[in-house]
Protein backbone atom coordinates (compact mmCIF):
# COMPACT_ATOMS: atom_id res chain seq x y z
CA UNK A 1 0.00 0.00 0.00
CA UNK A 2 3.05 2.33 0.66
CA UNK A 3 4.56 1.65 -2.62
CA UNK A 4 3.38 5.11 -4.28
CA UNK A 5 4.89 7.02 -1.66
CA UNK A 6 7.69 5.17 -1.74
CA UNK A 7 8.44 6.55 -5.21
CA UNK A 8 7.23 9.66 -3.90
CA UNK A 9 10.18 9.86 -1.63
CA UNK A 10 7.95 9.90 1.27
CA UNK A 11 9.45 10.23 4.61
CA UNK A 12 8.55 6.44 6.70
CA UNK A 13 6.91 8.52 9.60
CA UNK A 14 4.28 9.74 6.79
CA UNK A 15 3.77 6.31 5.20
CA UNK A 16 3.11 4.63 8.06
CA UNK A 17 0.64 7.28 8.98
CA UNK A 18 -1.20 7.22 5.89
CA UNK A 19 -1.22 3.37 5.30
CA UNK A 20 -2.44 2.58 9.16
CA UNK A 21 -5.58 5.65 8.16
CA UNK A 22 -6.33 4.04 4.98
CA UNK A 23 -5.91 0.03 6.01
CA UNK A 24 -8.89 1.27 9.38
CA UNK A 25 -10.50 3.03 6.56
CA UNK A 26 -10.80 0.29 4.58
CA UNK A 27 -11.19 -2.52 7.18
CA UNK A 28 -7.83 -4.06 7.08
CA UNK A 29 -5.79 -3.14 9.21
CA UNK A 30 -5.32 -6.64 10.94
CA UNK A 31 -4.49 -7.85 7.71
CA UNK A 32 -1.01 -5.65 6.85
CA UNK A 33 1.11 -8.40 8.21
CA UNK A 34 0.02 -10.55 5.51
CA UNK A 35 1.45 -11.63 2.37
CA UNK A 36 -0.43 -10.87 -0.87
CA UNK A 37 -0.92 -14.87 -1.44
CA UNK A 38 -2.44 -14.87 1.86
CA UNK A 39 -5.51 -12.31 1.12
CA UNK A 40 -8.72 -13.48 -0.72
CA UNK A 41 -10.03 -11.56 -4.30
CA UNK A 42 -12.02 -8.91 -2.10
CA UNK A 43 -9.35 -8.10 0.85
CA UNK A 44 -6.54 -7.55 -2.29
CA UNK A 45 -9.43 -5.63 -4.10
CA UNK A 46 -9.49 -3.33 -0.89
CA UNK A 47 -5.18 -3.11 -0.73
CA UNK A 48 -5.58 -2.02 -4.36
CA UNK A 49 -7.55 0.94 -3.19
CA UNK A 50 -5.97 1.56 -0.35
CA UNK A 51 -3.06 2.08 -2.17
CA UNK A 52 -4.68 4.81 -4.13
CA UNK A 53 -5.81 6.39 -0.99
CA UNK A 54 -2.55 6.33 0.81
CA UNK A 55 -1.42 9.09 -2.14
CA UNK A 56 -4.69 11.38 -1.03
CA UNK A 57 -5.48 11.99 -4.80
CA UNK A 58 -8.24 14.51 -5.57
CA UNK A 59 -9.77 11.96 -7.90
CA UNK A 60 -10.13 7.89 -8.09
CA UNK A 61 -10.20 6.20 -11.49
CA UNK A 62 -11.88 2.92 -10.95
CA UNK A 63 -12.06 0.28 -14.23
CA UNK A 64 -14.17 -2.19 -13.91
CA UNK A 65 -12.43 -2.96 -10.17
CA UNK A 66 -14.64 -5.56 -9.73
CA UNK A 67 -14.84 -7.65 -12.67
CA UNK A 68 -12.99 -10.70 -11.69
CA UNK A 69 -14.66 -11.40 -8.60
CA UNK A 70 -17.32 -13.91 -7.71
CA UNK A 71 -21.15 -12.50 -7.46
CA UNK A 72 -20.75 -11.89 -3.65
CA UNK A 73 -17.74 -10.50 -3.80
CA UNK A 74 -19.07 -8.18 -6.40
CA UNK A 75 -22.09 -6.75 -3.92
CA UNK A 76 -19.65 -6.76 -0.98
CA UNK A 77 -17.19 -4.22 -2.57
CA UNK A 78 -19.96 -2.59 -4.61
CA UNK A 79 -21.08 -1.60 -0.91
CA UNK A 80 -17.61 -1.01 0.52
CA UNK A 81 -17.33 1.40 -2.35
CA UNK A 82 -19.90 3.06 -1.75
CA UNK A 83 -19.12 3.34 1.78
CA UNK A 84 -15.35 4.58 0.70
CA UNK A 85 -16.96 7.40 -1.42
CA UNK A 86 -19.40 8.90 1.14
CA UNK A 87 -15.99 8.99 3.82
CA UNK A 88 -13.73 10.65 1.16
CA UNK A 89 -16.03 12.81 -0.42
CA UNK A 90 -13.41 12.67 -3.47
CA UNK A 91 -14.56 12.76 -6.91
CA UNK A 92 -14.63 8.96 -8.74
CA UNK A 93 -14.61 8.00 -12.35
CA UNK A 94 -16.02 4.73 -12.26
CA UNK A 95 -16.12 2.36 -15.77
CA UNK A 96 -18.00 -0.54 -15.69
CA UNK A 97 -20.52 -2.63 -18.19
CA UNK A 98 -22.50 -3.55 -15.17
CA UNK A 99 -26.02 -1.49 -15.16
CA UNK A 100 -26.53 -2.69 -11.71
CA UNK A 101 -23.55 -1.12 -10.36
CA UNK A 102 -23.88 2.09 -12.59
CA UNK A 103 -27.19 2.39 -10.72
CA UNK A 104 -26.45 1.72 -7.23
CA UNK A 105 -23.05 3.66 -7.44
CA UNK A 106 -23.11 6.64 -9.56
CA UNK A 107 -24.46 10.50 -9.09
CA UNK A 108 -24.17 11.11 -12.79
CA UNK A 109 -23.72 8.38 -15.41
CA UNK A 110 -22.26 8.58 -18.72
CA UNK A 111 -23.78 6.38 -21.48
CA UNK A 112 -20.83 5.41 -23.85
CA UNK A 113 -21.67 3.56 -27.23
CA UNK A 114 -19.04 2.93 -30.23
CA UNK A 115 -17.22 5.58 -28.18
CA UNK A 116 -19.85 8.43 -28.88
CA UNK A 117 -22.13 9.49 -25.76
CA UNK A 118 -25.53 8.60 -25.76
CA UNK A 119 -26.76 10.16 -22.73
CA UNK A 120 -25.71 11.88 -19.25
CA UNK A 121 -27.64 12.25 -16.23
CA UNK A 122 -28.55 10.89 -12.97
CA UNK A 123 -29.85 7.42 -12.45
CA UNK A 124 -33.03 8.10 -12.69
CA UNK A 125 -33.24 10.55 -15.43
CA UNK A 126 -31.60 7.27 -17.25
CA UNK A 127 -34.04 5.14 -16.25
CA UNK A 128 -37.25 7.20 -16.42
CA UNK A 129 -36.33 8.99 -19.56
CA UNK A 130 -33.61 7.68 -21.67
CA UNK A 131 -32.75 9.35 -24.95
CA UNK A 132 -32.65 6.68 -27.25
CA UNK A 133 -33.70 2.91 -27.60
CA UNK A 134 -29.55 1.95 -26.57
CA UNK A 135 -29.90 3.93 -23.17
CA UNK A 136 -33.41 2.24 -22.65
CA UNK A 137 -32.07 -1.38 -23.12
CA UNK A 138 -29.00 -0.90 -21.41
CA UNK A 139 -30.37 0.62 -17.86
CA UNK A 140 -32.91 -1.82 -15.98
CA UNK A 141 -32.68 -5.45 -14.82
CA UNK A 142 -34.17 -7.43 -16.65
CA UNK A 143 -33.87 -5.17 -19.50
CA UNK A 144 -37.10 -3.41 -20.95
CA UNK A 145 -39.55 -5.20 -23.45
CA UNK A 146 -39.60 -3.53 -26.94
CA UNK A 147 -42.55 -4.46 -29.13
CA UNK A 148 -43.09 -3.57 -33.11
CA UNK A 149 -46.01 -1.15 -34.18
CA UNK A 150 -47.58 0.03 -36.85
CA UNK A 151 -50.05 2.78 -37.53
CA UNK A 152 -53.53 3.66 -38.53
CA UNK A 153 -55.22 6.91 -38.87
CA UNK A 154 -55.74 7.34 -35.18
CA UNK A 155 -55.10 3.46 -33.85
CA UNK A 156 -51.71 2.21 -33.08
CA UNK A 157 -51.15 -1.89 -33.88
CA UNK A 158 -49.04 -3.84 -32.19
CA UNK A 159 -48.65 -7.44 -33.31
CA UNK A 160 -50.82 -9.35 -31.03
CA UNK A 161 -52.44 -7.01 -29.74
CA UNK A 162 -55.83 -5.59 -30.08
CA UNK A 163 -55.63 -2.04 -31.81
CA UNK A 164 -55.37 1.30 -29.14
CA UNK A 165 -55.29 5.01 -29.53
CA UNK A 166 -52.10 6.84 -30.62
CA UNK A 167 -51.04 9.63 -28.28
CA UNK A 168 -50.59 12.96 -29.85
CA UNK A 169 -47.16 13.28 -31.00
CA UNK A 170 -46.29 9.40 -31.08
CA UNK A 171 -47.16 8.89 -35.05
CA UNK A 172 -43.65 8.27 -36.59
CA UNK A 173 -42.99 5.67 -34.08
CA UNK A 174 -41.82 2.30 -35.16
CA UNK A 175 -41.38 0.83 -31.67
CA UNK A 176 -42.50 0.70 -27.79
CA UNK A 177 -40.47 -0.06 -25.03
CA UNK A 178 -41.98 -1.33 -21.43
CA UNK A 179 -40.45 -2.87 -18.52
CA UNK A 180 -41.12 -6.03 -16.76
CA UNK A 181 -42.07 -4.19 -13.85
CA UNK A 182 -44.71 -2.05 -15.44
CA UNK A 183 -46.55 -5.16 -16.96
CA UNK A 184 -49.22 -7.13 -15.00
CA UNK A 185 -51.06 -10.27 -15.47
CA UNK A 186 -55.19 -10.36 -16.77
CA UNK A 187 -57.55 -12.47 -17.59
CA UNK A 188 -56.50 -14.03 -20.89
CA UNK A 189 -59.85 -13.49 -23.06
CA UNK A 190 -60.09 -9.61 -22.04
CA UNK A 191 -56.65 -8.39 -21.75
CA UNK A 192 -55.56 -6.65 -25.12
CA UNK A 193 -52.15 -8.96 -25.35
CA UNK A 194 -52.32 -12.21 -25.12
CA UNK A 195 -49.16 -14.81 -24.88
CA UNK A 196 -47.86 -17.86 -23.34
CA UNK A 197 -45.80 -18.41 -20.48
CA UNK A 198 -42.51 -19.92 -22.08
CA UNK A 199 -40.09 -19.99 -18.66
CA UNK A 200 -40.95 -19.30 -15.29
CA UNK A 201 -37.48 -17.54 -12.48
CA UNK A 202 -38.65 -18.08 -9.23
CA UNK A 203 -36.35 -16.24 -7.56
CA UNK A 204 -38.12 -15.89 -4.00
CA UNK A 205 -39.45 -12.50 -3.33
CA UNK A 206 -40.51 -12.07 -7.43
CA UNK A 207 -40.80 -14.25 -10.22
CA UNK A 208 -39.95 -13.56 -13.90
CA UNK A 209 -42.16 -14.89 -16.61
CA UNK A 210 -40.90 -15.18 -20.28
CA UNK A 211 -44.41 -14.97 -22.71
CA UNK A 212 -44.22 -15.39 -26.23
CA UNK A 213 -46.22 -13.16 -27.84
CA UNK A 214 -47.41 -13.62 -31.55
CA UNK A 215 -45.92 -11.52 -34.51
CA UNK A 216 -42.74 -10.24 -31.84
CA UNK A 217 -39.35 -11.82 -32.42
CA UNK A 218 -38.49 -11.45 -28.76
CA UNK A 219 -40.36 -13.00 -25.64
CA UNK A 220 -41.71 -10.61 -23.06
CA UNK A 221 -40.45 -10.43 -19.66
CA UNK A 222 -42.75 -10.05 -16.67
CA UNK A 223 -42.08 -9.55 -13.32
CA UNK A 224 -44.72 -11.32 -10.54
CA UNK A 225 -44.88 -11.87 -7.69
CA UNK A 226 -42.74 -14.87 -5.92
CA UNK A 227 -45.99 -16.72 -4.84
CA UNK A 228 -47.56 -16.30 -8.23
CA UNK A 229 -49.24 -19.33 -9.39
CA UNK A 230 -48.30 -19.02 -12.91
CA UNK A 231 -46.46 -22.15 -14.64
CA UNK A 232 -44.69 -22.62 -17.91
CA UNK A 233 -47.25 -23.40 -20.59
CA UNK A 234 -49.69 -20.84 -18.97
CA UNK A 235 -51.99 -18.55 -21.76
CA UNK A 236 -52.18 -15.54 -19.86
CA UNK A 237 -53.27 -11.71 -20.66
CA UNK A 238 -50.98 -8.53 -20.40
CA UNK A 239 -52.22 -5.06 -19.15
CA UNK A 240 -49.84 -2.42 -20.27
CA UNK A 241 -49.32 0.86 -17.84
CA UNK A 242 -49.76 3.53 -20.68
CA UNK A 243 -48.11 6.09 -18.69
CA UNK A 244 -45.09 4.09 -18.59
CA UNK A 245 -44.54 3.16 -22.48
CA UNK A 246 -41.93 4.78 -24.01
CA UNK A 247 -41.63 5.37 -28.20
CA UNK A 248 -39.19 4.91 -29.95
CA UNK A 249 -38.57 6.50 -34.09
CA UNK A 250 -36.86 4.60 -37.06
CA UNK A 251 -33.62 6.26 -35.65
CA UNK A 252 -33.71 5.09 -32.51
CA UNK A 253 -34.39 8.04 -30.64
CA UNK A 254 -37.00 8.41 -27.79
CA UNK A 255 -40.45 10.43 -29.20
Amino acid sequence: MAFGMKLAKASPEAMKKRVMEAAKLLQIDHLLERLPKQLSGGQRQRVAIGRAIVRDPRVFLFDEPLSNLDAALRVQMRLEIARLHQKLRATMVYVTHDQVEAMTLADRIVVFNDGRIEQVGTPMDLYDHPANRFVAAFIGAPAMNFLTVNHSGSQVHIPGMRPVPLPPGKGTAVEIGIRPEHLSVADATSAPLQGEIELIERLGAETYAYVRINGQTDNMTLRLPGDTSARSGDSIGILFDWNRIHWFGADGKAL
